[in-house]
């Protein structure tokens, strides 16, 4: 251990009586030795969440720590702080995919619209650079378990641990960012699920606003039902799990007619 400098020394005496009697040890040990940090050290091979990169400011409009019911979130009412009251959000799901979300990023860049991605972790792993570039632009990034399990519920608790628990540290690696929204594949909840989520400090979050893109309906479909949006709701669409080009081509319709419409656009 390095011997504390003179200044540290001194300072460490000056708080040790109202420190120690505080239960300020951590504190102390802190500006005795600089470099300690309580808690377990990360594995040897693991980066750090956020390591070599600036403090990101949060996109989203809930800047202090917002709470949830004791439900998934379906609209931005369910949220407090509040949203703004013509505000709508935009969840992005099932990515990142190589084609599909380089092409979203390009469309919601155009029209200036920040947007929730819902990542599943084992992309993450393929494509971290997609994951870095969704954070570039400002977007918010939520946990959609590592596999895209449809019978999250039905699993085993040490399963839906690693699914929930560990896409959330993958996503944290990869972008810099821990998620603070967790979605469940399909929309299928249970209490442990909610709980394991909450666990790690995330918000369950539904969607009011479902145009079953990922079903290809057509893009004429996927255009009616979004733009059916109205304030507070949280719309569903996705660029990963198969062939987006409707919800590509639905988007580039509705995205400005709800901006027209004096609908703004935030992140979660």
């Amino acid at each position: 251990m390095r011997r504390p400098t003179r200044r540290q020394a001194l300072l460490a005496a000056a708080v040790a009586g109202a420190g120690l009697a505080a239960g300020g040890v951590p504190e102390l040990l802190r500006l005795v030795r600089p470099d300690a940090r309580p808690g377990k050290k990360p594995a040897p091979h693991a980066r750090p969440s956020g390591a070599g990169r600036p403090p990101r400011r949060d996109p989203g409009y809930a800047h202090g720590s917002p709470q949830a019911l004791r439900r998934p979130v379906h609209s931005l009412h369910d949220l407090t702080p509040a949203a703004p009251p013509n505000a709508v959000a935009l969840t992005i799901d099932d990515g990142p995919h190589p084609r599909w979300t380089p092409m979203m990023l390009d469309l919601l860049a155009e029209h200036q619209v920040p947007a929730t991605f819902s990542l599943i972790a084992s992309e993450v792993a393929e494509y971290p650079k997609l994951v870095e570039r969704i954070v570039a632009a400002g977007h918010q990034v939520c946990d959609h378990t590592v596999t895209h399990p449809l019978n999250l519920p039905g699993l085993g608790a040490g399963q839906i641990k690693e699914e929930i628990g560990g896409a959330h540290d993958r996503i944290a690696q990869a972008s810099g960012v821990a998620p603070r929204y967790f979605r469940a594949p399909g929309g299928n909840w249970s209490a442990q699920v909610m709980d394991t989520a909450a666990e790690h400090g995330m918000i369950c979050i539904d969607w009011e606003v479902d145009p079953r893109d990922w079903a290809r309906p057509g893009t004429t479909s996927i255009t009616r039902s979004m733009l059916g949006s109205k304030a507070g709701d949280i719309i569903l669409c996705h660029d990963g799990g198969g062939d987006r080009s409707e919800t590509i081509q639905a988007l580039r319709t509705v995205l400005p007619a709800l901006k027209q419409r004096g609908l703004t656009f935030v992140a979660l």
